[in-house]
């Protein structure tokens, strides 16, 4: 029997405070599900195993499964919703930076992956586990698809609370170009833990220099962000032309 839980790593968010007898049932199917499926494509590989099998080995019928996930690929990415939701409740907390809102949510994620690591008996086979992970979703072009799609997904929801933060439309160039660059902070974490998880450091040193990585990056884009409020300013004046260059006419 291992000596790992390797599932729980991926289950970031507790028990609800306040949860009745059918949000339980319907969370722990949910988990079940998304736990058999990962470990049966982790054993035969994403495209070994079809969703008729994850429903048998649950004992349940393939429509179940697709009650609970719209996707073959959703049953393993399957984070994406509760990093959604963080999103839409962080951005939007008044007097909190774009920037530091983010930063906590990536901790968040952060702790729940290096926490889990110090609490198995075999913390190199949990890594272990966790490498098998990422190079399951990095290896499989669907998943790969999936993930640029929640990505995409992702910044359209960063975008809309930012912008309604601004008084301007998620489609504007700002929220865009905001969204997009917070967003990028979460491949620089993933890049920095898989450097670091191969190391000797404790689960305590990998949050330390991971977190240390993940806010060098954000200051590239702290300061721009930091005058996010200014963003519903008209637009700069465009720069003043030659006439000749108005003209297409080369100019001394």
């Amino acid at each position: 029997m291992s000596t790992v839980d390797w599932t729980g790593w991926r289950r970031q968010a507790g028990e609800p405070e306040a949860e009745g007898l059918r949000e339980r049932k319907k969370r722990l199917m949910r988990q079940r599900l998304s736990d058999t499926a990962t470990e049966m494509f982790l054993e035969r590989g994403f495209d070994g195993v079809r969703v008729s099998q994850i429903a048998q080995a649950c004992g349940v019928s393939e429509k179940t499964v697709f009650n609970y996930f719209p996707t073959k690929e959703s049953l393993v990415l399957d984070l994406g919703e509760t990093t959604m939701a963080a999103l839409r409740t962080g951005l939007a907390v008044p007097g909190r930076s774009p920037v530091d809102a983010v930063l906590r949510i990536l901790s968040d994620e952060l702790h729940g992956m290096t926490s889990w690591i110090a609490e198995q008996d075999d913390p190199a086979q949990a890594v272990a586990m966790i490498r098998r992970f990422r190079e399951l979703t990095r290896s499989t072009p669907s998943l790969r698809a999936y993930h640029r799609d929640m990505t995409d997904r992702l910044i359209g929801v960063a975008a809309e609370v930012l912008a309604q933060r601004t008084g301007m439309s998620p489609d504007d160039p700002e929220p865009q170009i905001a969204a997009t660059a917070l967003l990028g902070l979460w491949p620089i974490q993933f890049r920095s833990l898989g450097k670091h998880l191969e190391g000797v450091r404790t689960p305590e040193q990998v949050h330390e220099t991971v977190t240390a990585d993940v806010r060098r990056a954000a200051k590239l884009i702290e300061t721009g962000l930091a005058s996010f409020k200014a963003l519903g300013e008209p637009p700069l004046p465009r720069p003043a032309t030659h006439p000749e260059q108005e003209q297409g006419m080369p100019t001394r």
